[in-house]
């Protein structure tokens, strides 16, 4: 549900939503993808679609911070912030009931 929720959130808020992203000039990114870097390692005309941005929170909740998209606004950086700290708190309430259930 984490990783679904901030996907969504993370696609409807980059460059200014879905829609905002296809105009002749949209806002600057809010995340940096790898493609954007080496343009060579991906297809031609590439642009994020909404599994680059269930990714990027699905490995975000898993490893509590970025792996290859960095955050490059402030909000972007206070979504996956909140994320991980979401995630970390559903890790330490799930082990506290598990050592709770043994005891």
């Amino acid at each position: 549900t984490n990783a679904i929720t901030f996907g969504l959130w993370f696609w409807n808020v980059d460059r200014g939503g879905p829609a905002r992203r296809l105009e002749r000039n949209p806002p600057p990114p809010d995340f940096l993808f790898p493609q954007w870097s080496d343009p060579s390692a991906a297809e031609p005309g590439w642009r994020p679609r909404l599994f680059d941005y269930m990714y990027v929170a699905a490995t975000n909740a898993i490893a509590f911070s970025p792996t290859d998209t960095l955050p490059l606004t402030r909000l972007a950086k206070q979504l996956m912030l909140a994320e991980a700290v979401i995630s970390v708190g559903t890790v330490l309430l799930v082990i506290a009931r598990s050592v709770n259930i043994f005891k």
